[in-house]
């Protein structure tokens, strides 16, 4: 999985649905020491079986003096962590006739505030890995989508682009201590939460086929891992247009949202 041919100790949230599962069991499978977080222990009992490698840690990230428990609970068993990947969240999407705020915090609370308090437990354990002569990863979730804007998504791809921000700036900090950062651009992936979708999705990959993106790339130390390259070099691409094209373009995707969602497209 990594450049590095030893057994990692990784602490894995968001593990036992969708892209989080697909990772848990080929970082399982691999032989590697993983800590796996998930709301429900059931879940995580029927993910993980009676394997000896791996250490469930039923968690809500979003709940801070829990994640910093469970980072006690990691630290005892696993003395220190080599990999953390931070991959719980949500989606919602805004009808902005009826601007919901609280329904904003709810989707900030996973997936920002929730990958900091996760950060705020792992970054001690990662520390010890340095100190032992590792050279551990930071790795987390974010989106295609922060890289562009795009209609409903105000709630989803600003937490997205905030996250993405702040890690790009945690690896400018954490660079001296021989600490790395990675993160995790996806495109659409077939996931239970992407099958709530009501819009067309192009260029969808599988959990399998985004699990062995995200690995390979952490192997690499990428400091973006972004897939399916034609769909999310695209979207940067459209990123980096000037603000007045990005608008035509962006109405034009709300139009086509639009007409997806009305009664007579249903029909």
């Amino acid at each position: 999985m990594t450049a590095s041919s030893h057994t990692q100790r990784i602490w894995l949230t968001g593990a036992t649905s969708g892209i989080g599962r697909a990772l848990a069991l080929r970082l399982l499978d691999e032989g590697h020491r993983v800590a796996l977080s998930a709301r429900s222990d059931d879940a995580l009992a029927e993910l993980t079986g009676e394997r000896d490698n791996a250490l469930r840690v039923p968690l809500d990230v979003t709940d801070r003096v829990a994640v910093r428990r469970a980072g006690e609970l990691i630290n005892t068993r696993f003395g220190g962590l080599d990999l953390v990947i931070l991959n719980a969240g949500t989606c919602e999407y805004l009808d902005v006739r009826d601007f919901d705020v609280d329904m904003i915090e709810r989707v900030f609370a996973p997936n920002f505030y929730g990958a900091l308090y996760c950060l705020e437990a792992a970054l001690p354990l990662l520390r010890r890995a340095r100190a032992a002569g590792q050279r551990p990863l930071i790795a987390a979730t974010s989106s295609a989508s922060a890289y562009l804007p795009l209609p409903r998504a105000e709630a989803y791809g600003a937490s997205k682009a905030a996250l993405s921000y702040f890690l790009e700036s945690l690896r400018l900090d954490l660079y001296a201590e021989g600490i790395d950062v990675s993160v995790i651009h996806p495109g659409f992936v077939k996931t239970p939460l992407t099958d709530r979708n009501d819009f067309p999705m192009p260029m969808r990959v599988g959990v399998d086929e985004a699990a062995e993106a995200i690995l390979s790339g952490l192997a690499k130390r990428r400091l973006d891992i972004h897939f399916p390259r034609r769909f999310t070099l695209l979207v940067k691409l459209l990123g980096i247009l000037p603000p007045r094209l990005r608008f035509l373009i962006g109405r034009r995707m709300a139009r086509s949202q639009s007409a997806h969602d009305s009664p007579d497209s249903r029909s």
